[in-house]
């Protein structure tokens, strides 16, 4: 099996040469695709130095799933597997993807191992039941696809800044393509000085949540119920931190306009998506829908 590896990176180039370097080390047959947003610190530069990056893309946007079609658009092999720029790969990585996709998988994905001052934290597998459709989450930062599988999404949506992975788990359930779970498909990197905190922009993660929900069931009771509560939740968590002290009720109200304007504009533009592209593949931003996303490429095969 010829499996090309998509690294999507942005202004990480110490971190990407680690990634780089486990890689090299520890699957040294893989095609190697660097993907560059548009990096100030000098990536283009350390990776042009490299004898051990196949192609390396350079664009101009700064979204995550650009990128990752990008990667697709020059990929070569029959699988086609994503890694983030601050992880590397461990010495069982290779042969997980291997032995999974050999096996008869589509999708295969594991863990990512993080260091933290206090020991080691880890993921396991995710998945749940959408309006009757049960689906099995991948990892966008460790994850290898099936040529076909990555043909039949046609990539990522490029709509989305984050969650692009959530997205295409959904539509892949739709179309009936198996996701599996690998424990030795391992990747690890640090957490940094804040203990890796998730990003609080609810009112882009809400958005991001309503867009796929809508685009991929439409408007259902049963998804919309669990989409508010989910907003609720988070709220009364909200509100406790403004007890505490720890956020102003301003800063409060003004999370819950973002959360509410994510939502109604989420559910919106997922209805446009949905209406765009009525084939189960749900992707109408999908790779085929543009080629100008490098600027440059850099092609040493």
């Amino acid at each position: 099996m010829d499996l090309s590896v998509v690294v999507p990176t942005l202004n990480a180039r110490e971190q990407l040469s680690g990634c780089l370097d486990a890689l090299s080390e520890r699957a040294p047959d893989v095609e190697v695709i660097v993907v560059n947003g548009p990096s100030s610190d000098g990536t283009t530069g350390m990776v042009r130095e490299r004898d051990d990056v196949d192609v390396l893309v350079e664009l101009s946007d700064r979204n995550v799933n650009v990128s990752r079609n990008a990667g697709i658009e020059v990929a070569t092999g029959d699988a086609v597997a994503f890694v983030h720029d601050e992880l590397a790969i461990e010495p069982s990585w290779r042969d997980a993807v291997a032995a999974s996709l050999d096996a008869g998988a589509d999708v295969v994905t594991g863990p990512t191992h993080r260091t933290l001052r206090a020991g080691v934290t880890t993921e396991s597998e995710t998945s749940d039941t959408v309006a009757g459709r049960d689906v099995a989450f991948f990892s966008g930062d460790n994850v290898a696809l099936d040529r076909a599988a990555v043909e039949a999404l046609d990539g990522f949506d490029e709509y989305l800044e984050t969650e692009g992975a959530r997205d295409a788990s959904h539509r892949l359930a739709a179309m009936e393509y198996d996701v599996v779970w690998n424990g030795d498909m391992c990747v690890r990197g640090e957490y940094g000085a804040d203990g890796g905190r998730p990003d609080r922009d609810l009112g882009a993660r809400y958005r991001s949540l309503a867009y796929q929900l809508a685009k991929n069931y439409g408007l259902r009771p049963a998804v919309a119920r669990s989409t508010i509560a989910s907003a609720l939740k988070d709220s009364v968590s909200a509100a406790r931190e403004v007890t505490r002290g720890d956020v102003t009720p301003t800063t409060w109200l003004g999370t819950g306009r973002e959360v509410v304007s994510g939502l109604t504009g989420g559910v919106a533009a997922g209805l446009r998506a949905r209406k765009a592209d009525e084939t189960p593949r749900r992707n109408p931003n999908g790779v085929s829908t543009r080629h100008d996303r490098a600027v440059r490429r850099y092609d040493w095969r």
